[in-house]
């Protein structure tokens, strides 16, 4: 077993490669992630991003190359991670409030333990006052809210979210991007976000890694050397500009 690690590096993905057939999708694929960390991947649509997900969660296992967390390889175990998809899984028979407890009562809490717990973050994640609301009555940003609550809920420590706002509009899509950068200094959480927006990659994290088109290799690791309180005027500033001209060149 694995135990070797850098200072709080929480994730560490080791030469991963997969194949589907004859078809390469992964080919020798290594990244890391430090505690409270956030990290985008950033590549074409089709590039083997979800798949990377798939095997750090523990949904698929590669066919080389190890998935390393907290120093230790890791086998197809899921419990310190947590998995956001870009559409939001809720169950449209359940209110917010027991759909963000599902894994904590899959674990063995009581309803009422897990509705407890689970409440004490609807401020935070800004849903208070929609904890007995029902999806269909939650627009399409507040139910992204209630999806990355549960995901949280799921699992603090390694969250994996996968283009979490690829289906808003531009508005809606902006407004989360500032609520994230918010909500993000609470959490404590190591997140690992999949995204093809360019601008939206920059604005987000603290370090992009640039996927080719399949199969898979990272093109380039690129620090995002900004101030940490992202405000609006930061899109148009110089050191924005120049980081998306070099993901540009290296795409």
């Amino acid at each position: 077993m694995s135990t070797y690690q850098t200072s709080n590096e929480k994730l560490r993905v080791s030469n991963i490669k997969k194949t589907f057939g004859s078809m390469d999708i992964i080919n020798d694929v290594s990244f890391y992630a430090s505690e409270n960390e956030f990290i985008s991947l950033l590549g074409p649509s089709g590039s083997g991003k979800s798949t990377i997900f798939n095997i750090i969660s523990g949904l698929l296992l590669q066919d080389s190359g190890e998935i390393i967390i907290d120093g230790r390889e890791c086998h197809g175990n899921i419990e310190k991670v947590s998995y956001m998809h870009q559409k939001d899984l809720l169950l449209p028979w359940k209110n917010i409030v027991d759909n963000t407890t599902l894994s904590l009562i899959i674990k063995g809490k009581s309803k009422k333990e897990a509705r407890a717990e689970v409440l004490t973050h609807f401020k935070t994640f800004g849903l208070q006052g929609f904890e007995y609301k029902y999806p269909f009555q939650l627009s399409g940003g507040m139910r992204q809210r209630a999806a990355l609550l549960r995901t949280y809920m799921s699992s603090a420590d390694i969250m994996l979210l996968d283009e979490p706002f690829g289906a808003l509009d531009a508005i809606t899509r902006s407004k989360m991007h500032y609520w994230l950068i918010d909500v993000i200094k609470e959490l404590k959480a190591t997140i690992i976000f999949i995204t093809h927006d360019i601008e939206e990659a920059i604005f987000l994290s603290d370090r992009i890694y640039v996927l080719s088109d399949k199969p898979a290799t990272i093109k380039k690791e690129i620090i995002v050397d900004l101030p940490k309180n992202r405000t609006a005027d930061i899109v148009t500033s110089e050191k924005f500009n120049e980081i998306k001209r070099i993901i540009l060149q290296t795409l």
